[in-house]
């Protein structure tokens, strides 16, 4: 699809959308940025339809940019190519698809199972069956994630832009990757439009045989079940691998909380890492139990399988308040999105503060607390603050031992794509 011509209305070609921006909106696009705000539009030709491609020019007329247009979202266009005029094609869609995987393609290229003619794969501590592909704005596709489990692919869409385009993509991804399921999951923001308008729903099976359980895929050699229909994300939290191996390089010997504990990811490489004991506490008895079955899945781990895993299920911010007199050498605590939206910031912060100077009461001499944050409205400095604040008000000493953020295949570019951050610091 050229910048000439729009969509097709009573059989004939409708004018390409066309918009100009405020002078500060130009700035924004020619940095880079993937959104404009529709309170930056100051002329637009035509009104737009939902997923059509809107063109922006700059005041002398110049190709500014083009991106996916949506009339009720304050976000107006979401940007797929700034800086030279392009068509949008078949074509097009598959050499972005192919980007995204160059970018990634040294980082997981133990998998072979998906995307190469060899038999098997090696199995070692370091194969890793479960990754994202693409990860929305960063690698040039604004809403829209797609991960791969073993052979299964999810595509999960957080903007309804790519609802109308959602046939043309998808044939892309299956005939560029040849998955042998493709998982369609949606946004809660755009579940209600996708199902009246599209005939879509979150957990359709677009491409291959239905499911009746869980998919099971590797990441660093250990075995993960993904609720790739159902579950958070796209089934699994594969943005927090990096902290999880860290986690296991610290847990020698040492007895651990893991907060907010979900299918028990940072457990499991704890307990691989030699620790002497494993907690999981989470208020959800289906995280719990999704934990177990994942402890049983490395059963044939010796570290996995003889260490003493106990499972609590509780509100994490309250029973680490009503039971000091528990001790551990290392606590993680991972909480949900604290705020998510700006008038949140503030509460999340103080929410913050205080569970981490909760954890620090729970500590031994050398414990390590590891703090995380995947609040995309808390800036990781103000995180980082909040946490050392509940360190000063321990009236303990702690040294700062780590600081993490994005995983290479969730590449962050922009401000707001800037959401996972975590601080590692223990008593001294």
């Amino acid at each position: 699809m050229g910048l000439k011509d729009g969509p097709i209305a009573n059989g004939k070609p409708v004018p390409r959308l066309r918009l100009r921006v405020i002078a500060a909106a130009e700035k924004t696009l020619r940095s880079g940025h993937p959104w404009l705000f529709g309170e930056s539009i100051v002329e637009q030709n035509r009104a737009g339809e939902l997923g059509e491609l809107g063109v922006v020019y700059d005041r002398k007329d110049r190709f500014l940019a083009v991106g996916l247009f949506d009339p009720t979202s304050p976000i107006r266009l979401r940007v797929l190519q700034a800086g030279k005029a392009t068509t949008i094609d078949r074509a097009w869609w598959s050499g972005r698809l192919k980007l995204s995987l160059d970018r990634r393609k040294l980082l997981f290229a133990q998998h072979r199972a998906q995307y190469s003619s060899s038999s098997s794969s090696p199995s070692s501590s370091h194969q890793t069956t479960g990754y994202r592909c693409v990860h929305g704005e960063s690698d040039g596709w604004p809403g829209l994630v797609l991960d791969c489990y073993e052979t299964t692919l999810v595509l999960k869409l957080y903007t309804a832009v790519w609802l109308p385009r959602l046939a043309e993509i998808a044939g892309v991804i299956t005939e560029d990757l040849q998955p042998k399921r493709l998982v369609l999951r949606l946004s809660r923001n755009i579940q209600e439009i996708a199902s009246r308008q599209f005939g879509n729903k979150d957990g359709q099976i677009l491409v291959g045989a239905s499911l009746t359980k869980p998919v099971i895929f590797q990441e660093s050699g250990i075995q993960f079940e993904a609720d790739v229909l159902r579950g958070q994300k796209t089934g699994f939290f594969l943005d927090q691998r990096e902290n999880r191996r860290l986690v296991q390089s610290l847990s020698a010997g040492r007895a651990v909380l893991n907060g907010f504990s979900f299918s028990g990811g940072f457990s499991i490489y704890a307990a691989r890492g030699g620790a002497r004991s494993v907690a999981d506490l989470d208020i959800s008895r289906h995280s719990l139990s999704a934990s177990d079955r994942n402890f049983l899945l490395n059963r044939s781990d010796r570290n996995i399988s003889g260490c003493p895993h106990e499972l609590i299920q509780a509100d994490a911010f309250e029973w680490l308040k009503r039971n000091e007199e528990r001790q551990f050498d290392l606590i993680i605590l991972d909480p949900p999105s604290l705020a998510k939206r700006e008038s949140e910031r503030q509460g999340a912060l103080r929410a913050y503060e205080t569970l981490a100077l909760s954890g620090m009461k729970h500590l031994r001499s050398n414990g390590i607390l590891v703090a995380c944050s995947c609040s995309t409205h808390v800036t990781e400095e103000e995180f980082f603050q909040a946490v050392r604040r509940a360190a000063n008000r321990s009236r303990q000493r702690f040294e700062e031992i780590a600081k993490m953020g994005h995983p290479p295949d969730h590449p962050a570019n922009f401000k707001e794509a800037r959401y996972l951050k975590s601080i590692y610091l223990k008593l001294k």
